[in-house]
């Protein structure tokens, strides 16, 4: 299944992507896509409607997060290995985890403001993991099993704040708009490998990204069970797996967003987002 919620910011309903394209309302079976609607059973109940039945919702509305409700929006640093040669740093030992403020999160489509004094903000897309039920200590063997489904995730960053401004990398990581992801939720029984995905990111129609999950350093797996035994993870919980290379900051020399731009970026068999760069208004 592919699953969405659509609406105004702040006032999404669920729905599902049918076969043919369309937009089916699901608001008068969940009241949205969060908790027990993201478990096993919340899937199976829904994979087992008739798309048909449901009402069609009309027009092209705004796309919003694919998922509600979430505690914890988890990202994953340098886990490619062709990404952190790029970059110049070394493969890490052990998955590196920071957390991006859950103000980030926003529609595939929706704008991504440059912030104020920004100098270095720059595109990641990544693989997003979805959590469906609670995960704490789980092993690798039974981590798929909290697992609700997959999503597209641009994990925008000011370089400057990450990196040059001292502490944690969360600095560059968080700012609002910073976490687009969807534009649909793909079930886990629709991706049978998550690790031979196709990836790309394009600038103002130019490629910059074109890479494969294949060169993950640490897999879905190994991702999920590691943060399990750190961070409890819940229904609607997001982990950005980590991008590959192509990033501005790993061109020589290195390139930068500006307002005015359009990121096109997309995962085979998950769909694609787009996103206009704009400049921060306050």
């Amino acid at each position: 299944m592919k699953l969405l919620r659509y609406g105004p910011a702040g006032q999404e309903k669920p729905g599902l992507l049918d076969a043919s394209g369309t937009i089916r309302d699901l608001s008068g079976i969940v009241p949205d896509l969060a908790g027990e609607a993201l478990s096993p059973a919340g899937l199976a109940k829904l994979a087992a409607l008739d798309p048909a039945s449901l009402p069609a919702v009309p027009g092209t509305p705004r796309l919003g997060p694919p998922i509600s409700g979430m505690k914890n929006l988890v990202c994953i640093g340098l886990n490619y290995a062709d990404h952190a040669a790029e970059t110049g740093a070394p493969v890490p030992k052990e998955p590196i985890v920071f957390l991006k403020s859950l103000g980030a999160l926003c529609g595939p489509n929706d704008d991504v403001i440059i912030p104020k004094n920004s100098v270095k903000t720059d595109w990641e897309v990544e693989l997003c993991i979805v959590i469906g039920s609670r995960a704490k200590c789980v092993a690798e063997e039974q981590a798929l099993e909290h697992v609700a489904g997959y999503a597209v995730g641009n994990d925008v960053s000011e370089r400057e704040w990450q990196i040059e401004r001292g502490g944690s990398w969360d600095k560059g990581k968080g700012c609002d708009t910073f976490g687009p992801v969807g534009p649909w939720l793909v079930t886990k029984d629709e991706v049978p490998d998550p690790q031979n995905l196709s990836m790309f990111l394009d600038i103002d129609g130019k490629r910059m990204q074109n890479g494969s999950t294949r060169t993950m350093i640490f897999g879905v797996k190994t991702v999920v069970s590691y943060v399990s035994h750190m961070i409890t993870l819940h229904p609607g919980d997001v982990i950005f797996t980590g991008t590959p290379p192509g990033v501005g900051l790993g061109m020589k020399p290195p390139v930068f967003l500006k307002a005015g731009q359009t990121m096109t970026l997309g995962i085979e068999g998950l769909g694609e987002q787009m996103q206009k760069t704009v400049a921060y208004q306050g």
